[in-house]
C-alpha cells in the first residue's frame, strides 16, 4: 500500500508490550496524542494524531496507525494512515487486524507520512536493538 511502512525483525527476544510502550512515550514525546488497543494474541495497535500538523495536512479523522504483530523472537511493525477509531482501548482487536486498517493516501498525506514514518522506524529501529 502506498505510505506504509513495513518492517520485520528477527531473532530479537523483545518484549511487544515495552516496545509498544517506547514508541507511545516517543510519540507523546514529540507532541502527538496517542491511543492503544488492549493486548492481544493477534498483536497491538497504537494510534497517533498531531493537532496543528495533521489537521493542516490529513482530515482530523485520520491518524498514523501502527501495528506490531508476532512474537518477542519474530515480530513485524507496520506503519501507516489509518482512520482515528474512537474507543480503541476497548475495540476487538481482531476486528481491526481483519479489516482494513490502513488507508490509501493522497500525495499531501504521503509527503506527511513519509516523513514522520522515517523517524519513527529509526526510533523504533534503536529500541529493538
Amino acid at each position: 500500500m502506498i505510505g506504509e511502512k513495513v518492517q520485520q525483525f528477527e531473532n530479537k527476544g523483545t518484549d511487544l508490550g515495552a516496545l509498544r510502550d517506547k514508541i507511545e512515550d516517543y510519540l507523546k514525546s514529540d507532541g502527538f496524542s496517542v491511543q492503544t488497543s488492549p493486548p492481544s494474541p493477534h498483536g497491538l495497535v497504537l494510534q497517533a494524531k498531531k493537532g496543528g500538523l495533521l489537521r493542516g495536512v490529513v482530515a482530523a479523522d485520520r491518524a498514523m496507525t501502527i501495528v506490531i504483530s508476532g512474537d518477542p523472537a519474530n515480530f513485524t511493525v507496520r506503519i501507516g494512515i489509518g482512520k482515528w477509531l474512537e474507543h480503541l482501548g476497548v475495540a476487538v482487536l481482531e476486528t481491526l487486524l481483519l479489516s482494513e486498517l490502513f488507508m490509501v493516501v493522497d500525495v499531501a498525506e504521503m509527503a506527511w507520512n513519509v516523513e514522520i514514518e522515517d523517524k519513527l522506524v529509526k526510533q523504533i529501529k534503536s529500541f529493538v536493538g
